[in-house]
């Protein structure tokens, strides 16, 4: 059974949102200290986290930069005003995708079980993309270059195999949007180009003249082909 620690300190909401979502087959605990959180996160590695900004002890994202070097696995941030400075911050340490309170059940099901699809290792062979010295393995899900490991978040992995599964195609951020987080981009959100941006960086791209990752423009993004 897939687990997932909701960390939530309004605990009347907290119970509704593990009454519905064991409903659905999910194992849920949970946590309404921050601080207790992020010790929590490491030692039993539930397959997601629902992780509240505003909590006692340790904010959110203070709980987020804390776990994230040693769990590898979703963090889905909830944001009490839906701000995009709130999003971007939590997308910026790690954090996998967010949705804004109120939260509707439905939607926040079908978000998880987005999240949850993307981390589903591929099975049989080994899938891998190679790019000069940079090495993609899907079944692994791990990214070297010059065999030295990167450090990538899921999101992070999933946008770059999202990409470069597509090379020499143009893919807009709707189609970005959907592939990853299962609802279409509304056209305001920076979240992916920062995303990008952040990606670009840890595979040594240079954005002015890149090799791997080209912007185009009014459009969005595509994978050079060697």
């Amino acid at each position: 059974m897939v687990s997932i620690l909701l960390v939530e300190d309004d605990i009347r909401l907290a119970r509704l949102v593990q009454e519905f979502l064991e409903k659905n087959g999910f194992k849920v605990s949970i946590e309404t200290r921050g601080d207790k959180a992020a010790d929590r996160i490491i030692i039993e590695t539930p397959d997601l986290v629902i992780l509240d900004i505003m909590l006692p002890g340790m904010d959110g994202f203070g709980v987020c930069k804390k776990v994230r070097p040693a769990y590898k696995n979703p963090i889905l941030m909830l944001t009490a005003r839906g701000e995009e400075a709130d999003e971007l911050v939590g997308l910026e340490i790690g954090a996998d995708d967010y949705m804004a309170k109120p939260v509707k059940p439905q939607l926040l099901l079908a978000r998880i079980k987005t999240l949850l699809r993307r981390t589903q290792r591929a099975e049989g062979a080994i899938r891998q993309i190679k790019h000069g010295s940079l090495l993609i393995d899907s079944s692994r899900r791990t990214v070297t270059i010059d065999e030295q490991h990167l450090d990538l978040t899921t999101a992070e992995f999933d946008l770059l195999w999202f990409l470069a599964s597509h090379a020499g195609e143009v893919v807009t951020r709707d189609q970005i949007s959907h592939g990853l987080r299962g609802h279409e981009w509304d056209g305001m959100d920076r979240s992916i180009d920062l995303s990008i941006s952040r990606l670009r960086k840890k595979i040594g791209d240079d954005g002015r003249k890149p090799d791997k990752i080209r912007s185009v423009r009014g459009t969005g993004y595509m994978w050079v082909l060697e």
